[in-house]
């Protein structure tokens, strides 16, 4: 659940608190650049951005999570290789085209490594690559070469806003958070709007931070943290080859409790895998399944993934139709294929506060129905808008408020828990998808 219960009326409220929460930890600069090219694959005009994290001098104090995809994207091969170096100087992005297995494509991500530090003073080995956007293209690397010199002479410090901004790809607003963690802080930006069930959306997160947590240390609590944030969300149970969650620390300012700083690390990163699933390609409703009393974790994560994995319910929550028969086959479709000797005759199972099941049968009335579409309503996000020459688009860009269809089921048969974030399935996602490429 968030730390914060946001409501936003219209784009330039909620850009005005993005503002509020984007100063960057001392240390780093940001700097982007857009242009014009020519996919190969598809010689029809198209753009890029380019989106430069720098720090101020190298760090040896980095850590990176990448995609369990078997067919990682080039920048995450490269990325697994960074994790040697003694120290980390900068980030490269670049959105529209992900360099998955497109011919030389390690190779091309190491050119543009190569000149990022070239530019900034540092060795090649010093510059992590990221690429979110169409899979099995390759990138245009000459003309990102050509471009990256505005990218760097841009670099600046006061915000980190225009980085959120640069990474997007069909995200409908940037997402930014933040915690202060004594004299510091963290501040964190995310991208990723479909292909999201990460498994470590087409899912890129930057943490940057001034505290001055050690090496070790900073990778064993982003690895802890993971697990219950990013890992614990889905728009479309599928998972992207390009996934990647990198935190970072200037070191400006001395770490004080590292208890401290990992708890405001997981409220950032709690945060922003909401605001991804929130942002979802025509998600209309976030669904929050609170799995509890489970014989293990990995069962109570498991229950909350089939239930916001399930097509037919998530076009039900799309429609504010209660069919929560289509709920509970989920849950009994995941124990049968994967648990079939796990005891479900204790599960209860409530919608919006109001049970819906329990003792082995529903527990439904007219007054239960009413109450669980008026729940659904008030979570929806926006009024879906009739489609133009056969194509919806989404109605809004920007998130009028932090409101889930909540789900609470209770095994019964131990003490585990996890909380799984999901979306709805609407037209508007179908369209997106259809359309991606075209």
């Amino acid at each position: 659940m968030p730390s914060t219960n946001l409501t936003f009326s219209n784009r330039s409220e909620h850009r005005a608190w993005l503002a509020t929460q984007a100063a960057l930890p001392a240390g780093f600069r940001v700097g982007t650049t857009r242009f014009d090219f020519t996919p190969r694959e598809a010689p029809k005009p198209a753009k890029m951005t380019l989106t430069l994290l720098a720090l101020d001098r190298p760090t040896a104090d980095f850590a990176a999570v990448f995609t369990k995809n078997a067919f990682p994207g080039a920048p995450v091969v490269i990325g697994r290789r960074r994790l040697e170096e003694p120290t980390l100087g900068a980030i490269i992005i670049n959105n529209k085209i992900s360099n998955v297995c497109a011919p030389g494509g390690v190779e091309a991500s190491e050119r543009i490594c190569a000149e990022t530090s070239r530019l900034l003073g540092l060795s090649a080995g010093h510059v992590l690559p990221s690429s979110t956007g169409v899979i099995g293209w390759g990138l245009p690397v000459d003309t990102m070469i050509a471009a990256l010199p505005q990218a760097v002479s841009a670099l600046a410090g006061p915000s980190v806003l225009p980085a959120a901004e640069g990474i997007v790809t069909t995200d409908l607003y940037p997402k930014v958070r933040r915690a202060a963690v004594g004299a510091g802080s963290i501040v964190g930006i995310a991208k990723g709007a479909g292909m999201i069930e990460p498994n470590l959306a087409t899912m890129l997160v930057y943490l940057l931070t001034d505290v001055a947590v050690p090496r070790a240390e900073l990778r064993a609590m982003l690895r802890r943290t993971i697990d219950d944030s990013f890992n614990s969300i889905s728009v479309d149970s599928d998972t992207s080859t390009s996934d990647t969650v990198a935190l970072v620390s200037s070191g400006r300012v001395p770490i004080g409790d590292l208890g401290e700083f990992e708890r405001a690390l997981q409220t950032v990163c709690r945060d922003l895998a909401e605001d991804i699933v929130r942002n979802g390609e025509g998600v209309r409703h976030v669904i929050r399944v609170s799995v509890q009393n489970a014989a293990s974790p990995s069962l109570a994560r498991a229950l909350g993934k089939a239930i916001v994995n399930a097509p037919l319910f998530k076009c039900a929550v799309a429609g504010n139709d209660p069919n929560v028969g289509r709920l509970v086959q989920a849950i009994g479709k995941q124990v049968g294929a994967h648990g079939a000797d796990t005891d479900l005759s204790r599960l209860r199972a409530r919608m919006g506060g109001v049970e819906i099941f329990s003792g082995g049968v529903f527990q439904l009335n007219p007054a239960k129905e009413t109450a669980l579409v008026a729940h659904l309503r008030g979570a929806e996000l926006y009024t879906s808008a009739p489609p133009k020459d056969g194509v919806f688009s989404a109605a809004i860009d920007f998130p009028p408020h932090e409101r889930c269809v909540e789900i609470e089921v209770d095994v019964g048969n131990g003490t585990a828990a996890a909380t799984v974030l999901g979306g709805d399935l609407t037209h508007e996602y179908v369209s997106e998808n259809a359309d991606y490429r075209s």
